[in-house]
């Protein structure tokens, strides 16, 4: 659907990587997310350089669950309808893309969605398990339900490495404990770098979305330290 989009617009180069590339690359979390479904996982990349030939492009990577039961952790059936939804930040990415595109806009700009279904198929991955992802690191998985995270881990260290982004956005849909920490009227913003945090208040503002600074501190960190893995994917 999206490639139909972007036919004809000028700039725009698109490439997906499908199972065996991610393999190949080790991108060990997203295929773990999605290898339990008959619809294997992909990563789609679209480019579009508006730009001055060089500059570094702001990169959008956008969490693209196309249905998330939970996998083995499944998810209590009576909310897993509207799970269809967990595609919203890769939707957004390449949605912010394809409106940069259509305006011409003056500025280099890549929106990578990181596309998997989470099943609870024969071939899923288990709570337990570890998986590497594609920086090396690796990662024990705790919850299967908490597979956000791991689909943008590859795509952002994907999107760092490639291009060496001016910005490096990552959209996510989580998670439950956000929603209930900000309600309904904020999305959670995280970084590291507070100096881009007003920008992004002030766009919040402009465009009736808007966002709420929550920390990162250094227990964050220490509460995903695990004995077998560098990281896990659910804290306690």
């Amino acid at each position: 659907t999206w490639t139909a989009h972007l036919k004809g617009m000028d700039n725009i180069k698109i490439k997906t990587f499908d199972e065996k590339d991610m393999i190949k690359k080790g991108m060990g979390a997203i295929y773990g997310v999605g290898k339990g479904s008959v619809r294997q996982p992909r990563m789609m990349v679209v480019e579009y350089m508006g730009g001055k030939k060089g500059d570094a492009p702001v990169v959008i990577v956008g969490k693209g669950i196309t249905f998330d039961t939970g996998g083995i952790s499944l998810k209590n059936p009576s909310n897993m309808w509207n799970m269809k939804f967990d595609m919203s930040g890769a939707a957004s990415a390449v949605g912010t893309l394809y409106a940069l595109a259509g305006q011409n806009a003056n500025i280099n700009v890549v929106a990578i969605a990181a596309l998997a279904e989470n099943m609870p198929g024969a071939n899923a991955q288990r709570p337990g398990d570890v998986v590497m992802s594609m920086s090396g690191k690796t990662i024990q998985i705790r919850s299967t339900d908490a597979e956000g995270r791991l689909v943008l881990a590859d795509g952002m260290y994907y999107a760092d490495t490639t291009y060496d982004p001016a910005l490096l956005i990552d959209l996510a849909t989580l998670t439950g404990s956000v929603g209930r920490a900000l309600g309904k009227d904020y999305s959670g913003l995280f970084t590291r770098h507070d100096d881009l945090v007003e920008g992004f208040v002030a766009a919040g503002k402009a465009s009736g979305d808007e966002v709420w600074q929550l920390p990162l501190n250094d227990n964050h960190f220490k509460a995903i330290e695990n004995e077998v893995a560098d990281v896990m994917n659910s804290g306690p």
